[in-house]
C-alpha cells in the first residue's frame, strides 16, 4: 500500500537532488569572476554601501546572469557578503552548468546572497533544469549546499508543482545496450 507513495517520494527526492546537485557544480569559476551591473539608471550611497539600479538591469558574474526591472544592492556587510534583491515582472536568473546544461529561475523577487551562494525566489517562483521544473510561491535554492525548499501559496491549489520529464527513448536504449555488453 505504501509502495506507490514511497516510489513517488523517492522519485521526487531524486529529481530534486539532480536539479540541485548539478547546480552546486554550476560554474564554480563563476563565483571567482567580477560582478558587473548594467542599467538605465543608478544611484549609490558610498557611506552606507548601498545602491539601486533601475531600468533594464542586468547583473552578470561569469555565466550567472540576473535580469530585472530594479536591483537593490546592500554591500554594508563587506566584500563577499553582498545581497542583491532583483524585482521584476518577472526577474530572471540563469547559469550555465559545467555539463553544459542551464539552470533558469523566475520570480517577482529574486534575492541573491553572495556569501551563501543562495537564491530566494518569491512570488510566482519557478526553477528549471533539463526540462524538469519546480513551481511555487517561494523557493529557496542553495547552490553551495545542494538544497532546494519550495512552498505553495494560499491561492488556487496552494501547492508546489514539480514536473518530471521522462528520459528520451534514445537515452533509455543506449543505457540498455551498454548494460547488455559483457
Amino acid at each position: 500500500m505504501l509502495k506507490p507513495f514511497t516510489s513517488h517520494l523517492l522519485k521526487t527526492k531524486l529529481v530534486l537532488a539532480i536539479l540541485v546537485s548539478t547546480s552546486a557544480f554550476a560554474g564554480k569559476e563563476d563565483f571567482t569572476q567580477t560582478i558587473k551591473v548594467a542599467s538605465n539608471y543608478q544611484e549609490g550611497d558610498g557611506i552606507n554601501k548601498q545602491a539601486i539600479y533601475r531600468g533594464n538591469v542586468q547583473i552578470s558574474q561569469g555565466s550567472l546572469v540576473v535580469t530585472a526591472d530594479e536591483v537593490k544592492v546592500d554591500a554594508s556587510q563587506g566584500e563577499g557578503n553582498e545581497i542583491f534583491i532583483a524585482t521584476g515582472n518577472p526577474a530572471e536568473y540563469s547559469q550555465q552548468q559545467e555539463d553544459g546544461s542551464k539552470v533558469t529561475a523566475k520570480a517577482k523577487e529574486i534575492m541573491y546572497r553572495r556569501d551563501t551562494r543562495s537564491l530566494s525566489l518569491k512570488g510566482d517562483a519557478q526553477i528549471e533544469q533539463n526540462s524538469s521544473s519546480v513551481k511555487g510561491n517561494s523557493i529557496m535554492f542553495n547552490m553551495e549546499l545542494e538544497q532546494i525548499i519550495a512552498q505553495g501559496n494560499n491561492q488556487e491549489s496552494g501547492r508546489v508543482i514539480t514536473i518530471f520529464q521522462p528520459e528520451s527513448k534514445n537515452k533509455v536504449n543506449s543505457v540498455k545496450q551498454q548494460g547488455s555488453k559483457p
